[in-house]
């Protein structure tokens, strides 16, 4: 377990307007029987991330382009704005000259690094060559970004105009109209439970925001957004959502070998041919490097692991040469992306609210590059919801279909469309190296202009392409060299990353219940858990059980089938298959952390997780559920 300083003081931007009472015995928390806070708002935002603080400056410009006032919150579980943000990364600033179109005249600005040069090397194990690179990738006229800086300006400027930035509260929970059927605002966690889920001295319930407009802008995989998704059923008649994990590192390398501007992407090695992935190295501002690399997380070989790929591929020439001299690391951090493409982006409305930014999922994966449509995702539902907000009734759930139409009729739809076969052309009966051939004639030549689009069918999941480790061959990672490679808490003590050790674990082994069960009295203690608000209405009284039964079976097929994947893979070690000698016989929704099979039982260190997501995907039991820990917890990213 990793042990971490104690996060420093940060500043507070609300209130809980709570009333105080005396110190208690601890008593379970019952969420049916909790009078929370209510905050009445028009817009409330769950993320601040680029999609999110886009659309909360463009209302706020219509609200002065138009003369309406608009109440616009942000809810952001982070301890600051950017302190969850992670990416490569180089922007492409059209939506940003959309949004702001005075940015560079702006002092503060930190798109300080224009992009001076674009290359693809090709790697074998101790060679590189430059190959030919797609045209979309190698577009000029883009930046070479921390965007955890770069939303960190945003919201200042936000702020500016009058929007309501909340750092450091995290999204729970969506709060549903009386009629079950729409989002009417969003709940916070709850604060001061300990990890038996009773509650503490400091106890405060999470505060709702009711608004009329909800826009979950949580980046790729969010919590609220699978909610959303899975109970209006947005993915009907749209493929699954295909996900890839980056994992970066920021040098302050030695100012020889430092090329302001410089962007290199690299296939090949340290990966197979069987995995689709590569890796990257922009030369930032300030004597900094970003590198990193990207793993498919339909990469079929359990034994794999993405955090020691990233160390190997450090110890090719190519990056030795690199980091060598005076060279010091001084980030580390890791995320889950989309890259389903434009098969993959759900219907984007439901009632109440939308999907924006990487919540839908708008990454050009031929580009490696989505914040641009992220961001203008963001400005379109914002002008959809300022429209609702300007006609319809008050009682009636906010209709954002427009948005949706709007997007598909953008520049949005038509970046994604011209690249919607390449990263599906990896699945196809053409296998990876088909894959390769076919993306490079279409990114070069067919610019997407074929009659034919490739579909995921039979709806398999990344999860589902893990194979079982009996059919695969053990990978043999070279041992550490540092400070060129290190292990992984070494890394993880840059993140910076510290959650209240004394509450809930947020990584829930949940199996949910079919529709048929949910009125079902399951689990040895007689009851299942519920999601929701407001369990008696049908669309929010979703049911999962979280007891003994589930947690031996996830041990007994992940350890026993899959080779503890999730002990091996996670980027921030959070996951462990411990021996223990009474695993078997814990039979209780109370004991069921101490239930295992065949000696093992699995250990979370929830207090690691950098809330990247990979276990939620990749799981091939699909039985682990990422919830959000008390906000402010979580990784303390600052030039990511």
């Amino acid at each position: 377990m990793l042990a971490r300083p104690r996060a420093g003081p940060s500043r507070i931007c609300f209130t809980r307007f709570i009333h105080s009472t005396a110190p208690r015995r601890r008593e379970r928390f019952d969420p049916n029987n909790v009078e929370r806070a209510t905050d009445e708002v028009d817009v409330c935002i769950v993320g601040a991330g680029p999609a999110g603080l886009s659309a909360a400056i463009r209302l706020k410009q219509l609200e002065k382009e138009k003369g309406r006032e608009v109440r616009v919150v942000v809810l952001e579980k982070g301890a600051e704005v950017g302190s969850h943000i992670l990416s490569g990364a180089v922007l492409e600033p059209r939506a940003l000259d959309e949004l702001l179109p005075d940015w560079k005249n702006r002092p503060d600005h930190p798109l300080t690094q224009p992009t001076t040069s674009t290359q693809m090397r090709l790697f074998t194990k101790n060679h590189s060559f430059r190959i030919p690179q797609p045209p979309q990738m190698a577009k000029m006229g883009t930046y070479v970004i921390s965007l955890s800086r770069v939303t960190a300006w945003l919201s200042s400027i936000a702020e500016e105009l009058g929007v309501e930035v909340y750092p450091g509260f995290a999204g729970a929970g969506l709060v549903y109209g009386s009629d079950g059927c729409s989002v009417r605002g969003v709940r916070t966690n709850e604060v001061g439970l300990d990890r038996q889920g009773r509650m503490k001295d400091s106890f405060e319930p999470g505060m709702e925001f009711r608004a009329r407009v909800t826009l979950l802008a949580e980046g790729a995989h969010g919590s609220l957004s699978k909610e959303a998704i899975r109970r209006f059923k947005l993915r009907e008649g749209r493929d699954p959502q295909t996900y890839g994990l980056g994992l970066k590192e920021v040098w302050r390398v030695d100012p020889s070998k430092h090329e302001p501007g410089k962007v290199v992407h690299s296939m090949g090695w340290p990966f197979d041919i069987h995995t689709y992935g590569g890796g990257w190295a922009y030369h930032m501002a300030e004597g900094l490097v970003t590198l990193g690399l990207v793993v498919g997380l339909d990469y079929a070989n359990p034994y794999l692991n993405p955090y020691r790929e990233l160390q190997r591929m450090k110890h090719h020439p190519y990056f030795r040469d690199l980091l060598s001299g005076d060279s010091t690391r001084i980030a580390y951090g890791a995320r889950v992306l989309n890259e389903g493409g434009l098969q993959s982006v759900p219907k984007l409305d439901f009632p109440g609210g939308a999907l924006i930014g990487c919540s839908a999922g708008f990454v050009n994966v031929a580009k490696i590059k989505g914040t641009h449509n992220a961001m203008k995702s963001g400005m379109l539902a914002a002008e959809a919801a300022y429209d609702v907000l300007s006609s319809a009734s008050e009682e009636a759930p906010a209709d954002m279909s427009p948005y949706d139409t709007a997007l598909h009729s953008s520049w949005v739809h038509n970046d994604l469309h011209e690249v919607r076969n390449v990263r599906p052309s990896f699945n196809t009966p053409l296998g990876a190296l088909g894959g390769v051939a076919y993306s490079g004639l279409d990114t070069l030549l067919l610019r997407g202009r074929t009659p034919w689009t490739f579909r995921n069918k039979l709806g398999v999941t990344d999860a589902a392409h893990t194979r079982r480790a009996r059919d695969c061959k053990p990978i043999e990672y070279p041992p550490f060299e540092a400070p060129l490679s290190t292990d992984l808490l070494t890394s993880l003590a840059l993140t910076g990353t510290n959650h209240a050790e004394d509450q809930p674990v947020h990584l829930r082994v949940r199996r949910y219940l079919p529709q048929a069960d949910n009125a079902a009295k399951v689990g040895s203690d007689g009851a299942a858990g519920t999601e929701g608000s407001h369990s008696e209405l049908g669309l929010t009284a979703e049911r999962y059980v979280e007891d003994a039964a589930v947690r031996r079976e996830h041990v007994r097929v992940n350890v026993g089938e899959y080779g503890g994947l999730l002990g091996r893979a996670c980027p921030a070690q959070v996951y462990e298959y411990v021996d223990v000698d009474d695993a078997e016989t814990a039979d209780s929704t109370e004991e069921a952390e101490k239930a295992g099979w065949a000696g093992k039982k699995l250990v979370i260190n929830s207090q690691n997780c950098i809330h990247c997501k990979f276990c939620d995907v990749k799981v091939p039991t699909q039985d682990i559920t990422w919830t959000v820990p008390e906000g402010g917890g979580g990784p303390k990213y600052t030039v990511t």
